[in-house]
């Protein structure tokens, strides 16, 4: 999705500013909070908000910004960021981040969280993936199979609700070789759910006065304290291309790449 008839609030927004205080950081503090003390909404927004007081300072080499230029998007053309309708010409507007940060608790210290949200990417696609560790040892070692790949869990948020588990399995064979595969859940595969865009649920928990989705201010004050010295260093210089339809700019791959990492695979 591109920036479309919103150029104007958008290019004074950006990127980060318009996703990743609030909406990625409210999926990271589901994913990473404790347990809590029980199912009411006070007890879950005390948690969420434990993991973002928690957030270390995040190294500005470990952000990236990005900026679509040209390309296609679904088989549609799409023109660059600085050409869309009430866009600066000379914007420095990111519409791309990509972050890594880590949260200083004692269940997570040491865990690297990675980010990144986007417009004119190859899909629109809302996705958690949870990376389990390497196996310590090789068992396989003396065969082809060197290693194995960790295994990952996916949580599809957006647009297909579901979980998926992707690990390895042993090839069919006398031959030890393996192949990945995936145990997949999908909402739809078993409940008429229909088309829901998520703000159904909110617009029924604010008149049904339930504040569990919802983030108390000191919430909301402590993401912002996250990402504002990246807002302050963002004023200057320019956000690094990338064409419209991929997967964002090469930086951010290279971000993943230093840790020997790679990113999910958007849809």
């Amino acid at each position: 999705m591109t920036v479309g008839t919103r150029g104007r609030f958008y290019d004074a927004t950006g990127a980060l500013r318009d996703m990743v205080p609030n909406h990625l950081f409210q999926l990271l503090a589901m994913i990473a909070m404790e347990p809590p003390i029980s199912f009411d909404a006070d007890a879950i927004r005390t948690e969420k908000e434990k993991v973002i007081a928690a957030i270390l300072p995040i190294d500005p080499a470990e952000a990236i910004r990005g900026r679509y230029c040209s390309g296609s998007v679904a088989g549609k053309a799409v023109p660059a960021y600085l050409d869309e309708p009430d866009v600066d010409p000379a914007s420095r507007t990111e519409t791309f981040a990509a972050l890594k940060l880590h949260v200083e608790t004692w269940r997570w210290s040491g865990v690297p969280f990675y980010l990144r949200t986007g417009k004119a990417l190859a899909t629109r696609d809302t996705e958690i993936v949870v990376q389990f560790r390497d196996v310590p040892l090789a068992l396989f070692q003396e065969t082809v199979v060197d290693r194995l790949p960790p295994n990952r869990l996916v949580v599809q948020i957006q647009p297909d609700e579901g979980i998926s588990l992707e690990f390895v399995v042993k090839r069919p064979g006398l031959v030890v070789n393996t192949a990945p595969v995936a145990m997949d859940f999908r909402y739809r595969d078993h409940f008429d759910v229909g088309h829901q865009t998520g703000y159904e649920t909110l617009l029924y928990d604010v008149q049904s006065g339930d504040q569990t989705l919802f983030q108390r201010a000191a919430q909301i004050e402590g993401g912002w304290r996250a990402v504002q010295p990246l807002l302050d260093l963002w004023t200057q210089g320019t956000p690094e291309d990338y064409a419209a339809g991929s997967a964002g700019p090469e930086s951010a791959d290279a971000l993943m790449h230093r840790s020997h990492r790679r990113w999910h695979h958007l849809g």
